[in-house]
C-alpha cells in the first residue's frame, strides 16, 4: 500500500481488528440473504429496528451479494474501500456487536 493510500485511511481503521472485518462480512452475507436459501425461514426483517439504517443497509447488502460465497477473511483494506462513509461510521460504532446478528438466526449458523 502506498504512503498516499495510507494517508487516506483514518486512524479509526487501525483500531479495527481482522475479526471485526470477518464479522462484518458474515453480517453482510446474512443481511443480503437472511434465509441463506433455506425455505420457510422468515426473511421480512426490519433491519432499522435492529440498528442498521437504510443507507448502511444498502451498502451491506451490496457487500453481502459480492461476497456471498466467500470466506469472511478478506483483507481489511479491500473491505474498507468498499464501505460508504456512513457505513464506515456505523461499522466503527458497532464493531463489537456484529457477531450478535448471527445469533439472531441460530438455525442458519454453520459454525
Amino acid at each position: 500500500m502506498s504512503a498516499e493510500k495510507k494517508a487516506e485511511i483514518p486512524f479509526q481503521f487501525y483500531q479495527l481488528k481482522p475479526v471485526h472485518f470477518a464479522d462484518l462480512i458474515r453480517a453482510a452475507q446474512l443481511i443480503f440473504l437472511p434465509s441463506k436459501g433455506v425455505s420457510g425461514v422468515y426473511t421480512d426483517i426490519d433491519w432499522e429496528e435492529i440498528g442498521i439504517p437504510d443507507d448502511v443497509l444498502e451498502n451491506l447488502q451490496a457487500l453481502g451479494k459480492e461476497y456471498q460465497y466467500s470466506s469472511p477473511h478478506i483483507p481489511p483494506e479491500i473491505i474498507w474501500s468498499k464501505l460508504t462513509p456512513e457505513t464506515r461510521v456505523w461499522f466503527i460504532e458497532n464493531k463489537d456487536d456484529l457477531w450478535t446478528l448471527e445469533e439472531m438466526f441460530p438455525m442458519l449458523d454453520e459454525d
